[in-house]
Parts: structure tokens; C-alpha cells; sequence
């Protein structure tokens, strides 16, 4: 079941109090994010009436920040049936999804973990060549070459602070050829790096809004990767220092350790992809969510549009489903506790 008309069609039909209507939410689209939720507090929540929800906020959040938009959001159904589609805008539209692919290029890795090629705990060399100049995460602010990592570490600065170097360190040990090869072969052959005359080195590539939401569904459906990797790459996703400028941004401690999450941002584009779980760690609501051309293109912080409209809707899909339950395996998050050193 699709809840989502798309944004094209149904801004067609007429006045956006209009396209509320068809998309099924029984509220204008201009509604204020409160006055949204509202019902969901007094009926029955289900996967149906929740889809219509986010399609709702979608709608509102994407159309007041204008530019280009491409998602795909589905809310589980805990009684075993077919996810419900809540957001289908260009879901097949292939693209640059910059660093939202780190996702795909850690899960390359962790596969050959899986088949005991390599080891979390062997190590990478970090050498002044290797280092992105300026670029995202903290290998660039070092300042002290050569040095070595674990892959592990590597992989988690590459998830959570969406370290551009730890790329490069992943290259080292899972060539661009080979990584886009693995993708393939799990099912994603949109989800690919671009590779670069050094085989070692590669762009992170293009994936397409329904790629990426079902390689984050097969991730939490334990089918993409072993037990153990799963959690390892989930943990990252969802630790308090993951990505917290979008969809995470007005939510607690708690709230947020129940989201895992990928941003991406270059140029004018702003993305971000992940899974939502409920209290007992089954995925209730996963997104991928493309979006370029807005305004203050130069500006890679909080107050960005397209990141304050993901900002609204995380509060937004968090709300809605907190009455829902999850489906599949549970994935309780790991218990982390600020530290006052010692």
C-alpha cells in the first residue's frame, strides 16, 4: 500500500490544502507539525495511519524548503505484513549520494570481514598522502603522520563523524572494483563508488532513494551482513555522536539511540538515510532522503532548509510511531553513558 502521491502530481491538482486531502492525511499540508500529530494521540495508531502522517509532514517540510527532493519512508507492519509506504518521490531517480554511501562501502568492508579476509583489529597506515586536506571528520586535524589505526576505528570514524580520510583507509583494504563488485552481488547495482585511477581510491558514488532504504532493511533484516557485524555497524549509526543536525536534532538521549543514521553533504545537496526503532529495538520506519538545490548552498550546518525540514519531520516520525510496533529482530541499543574521565 502507498500512502504518497507524488509531490509533482498532487501540487498539480490545485491549492496545497488540496494535495493534503489526496494524500490522505484529512489536514491541510499547512498545517503546524502539532496540529498534525494531534489524532495519532487519540486513535489507534497503525502502520497505515502513520504512513498518511509522514506523508503529510513530507509534503509540508519539502515544499516550504524548496529545491529537489527524492525519498523513499516506509513504516513496518508488526503483524507480518509488507511494509507500508509512506513517501515514493522519484524513489528510482540514481544520483550522488556522497557520504549517506559510506553505509554501503563500511557494509563492503564487513563483508570481507564476514569471510575472514579481515579483521577489525588489524590495522590501516595513516600516512600524510592519505589524508583528505580539510575534509570532514579528525584524521585531518591529527597533525601527526605517520601513525596506524585499526580497521575498526577507521570504520567508526567513518560512520560517525562521516570521516572523509577513513574512506581512503577502507580503499586500502577493499579496492573500488571489488566493493562495487560485493554490492552487486548483495542486490544494489545503483548503490556503487565511482572509481578513480588509483584502484585503492574512489568517489563514493550514486544510490538511488529505494537502493539505499532497502540495503538499510536488509541491514536490520540481519540478511546483508553476519549477527555480528550487523550490530557493529548499527551501534555506529546509532551512537550519540552519529549525525545529529537533522533527523535526530529535537530529540533526547534515548530518543536518539533509537535512531540510526547517515547524513551526506556536498555541494548543494544535503541527504540523510536510517532506520527508526521502537522502544524494544525493532525497526519501526526507515527513510532515505535526497535533497538538493536549495538555498545558502554554502552553508553545511543545522540552519541549512533542507536540513531543518529533516529536523521537522524526525520529531515528526518520531511522534507518530511511538505507539507503533517494530517488526523483524531487535536491535537494543548499546548502553552509553557520558564520562567524566578517571
Amino acid at each position: 500500500m502507498t500512502i504518497r502521491v507524488n509531490r509533482r502530481t498532487a501540487l498539480g491538482l490545485g491549492t496545497v490544502a488540496t494535495a493534503g486531502t489526496v494524500l490522505g492525511a484529512g489536514t491541510p499540508a499547512s498545517a503546524a507539525p502539532g496540529d498534525a500529530d494531534a489524532d495519532l494521540t487519540t486513535a489507534a495508531a497503525t502502520p497505515q495511519r502513520v504512513a498518511a502522517r509522514v506523508a503529510e509532514a513530507y509534503e509540508r517540510e519539502t515544499t516550504q524548503a524548496g529545491g529537489n527532493w527524492q525519498a523513499y519512508v516506509s513504516v513496518a507492519d508488526a503483524a507480518g505484513g509488507a511494509p507500508v509506504v509512506a513517501v515514493a518521490d522519484d524513489p528510482d531517480q540514481r544520483l550522488e549520494a556522497y557520504s549517506v554511501n559510506k553505509i554501503a562501502v563500511a557494509t563492503a568492508v564487513l563483508d570481507k570481514v564476514d569471510r575472514g579476509l579481515l579483521t577489525l583489529d588489524q590495522r590501516v597506515d595513516v600516512t600524510a598522502s592519505i589524508v583528505v586536506p580539510g575534509g570532514d571528520g579528525i584524521f585531518s586535524l591529527d597533525n601527526a603522520y605517520p601513525s596506524s589505526v585499526t580497521l575498526g576505528h577507521a570504520l567508526a570514524a567513518l560512520l560517525t563523524v562521516s570521516d572523509d580520510t577513513a574512506v581512503r583507509l577502507c580503499g586500502l583494504v577493499c579496492p573500488a572494483a571489488e566493493l562495487n563488485a560485493i554490492l552487486v552481488a548483495k542486490g544494489f547495482p545503483n548503490t556503487q563508488v565511482e572509481p578513480v585511477a588509483n584502484p585503492n581510491r574512489f568517489f563514493l558514488g550514486t544510490s538511488t532513494p529505494r537502493e539505499t532504504h532497502e540495503l538499510l532493511r536488509a541491514l536490520v533484516a540481519g540478511t546483508l551482513l553476519s549477527p555480528a557485524s550487523t550490530a557493529f555497524l548499527l551501534n555506529l549509526l546509532r551512537s550519540p555522536i552519529a549525525f545529529t543536525d537533522g533527523i535526530r536534532r529535537t530529540m533526547s538521549s534515548e530518543e536518539r539511540a533509537r535512531v540510526a543514521t547517515k547524513a551526506g553533504w556536498f555541494g548543494s545537496a544535503r541527504h540523510e538515510a536510517g532506520v527508526i526503532f521502537d522502544a524494544s529495538g525493532a525497526a519501526v520506519l526507515t527513510y532515505a532522503i535526497f535533497a538538493d538545490g536549495q538555498a545558502d548552498a554554502d552553508n553545511f550546518g543545522a540552519t541549512h532548509p533542507a536540513v531543518q525540514a529533516r529536523a521537522r519531520l524526525g520529531r515528526i516520525m518520531m511522534n507518530a510511531t511511538s505507539r507503533l510496533a517494530g517488526a523483524g529482530r531487535h536491535y537494543r541499543p548499546s548502553r552509553q553513558r557520558p564520562s567524566n574521565g578517571g
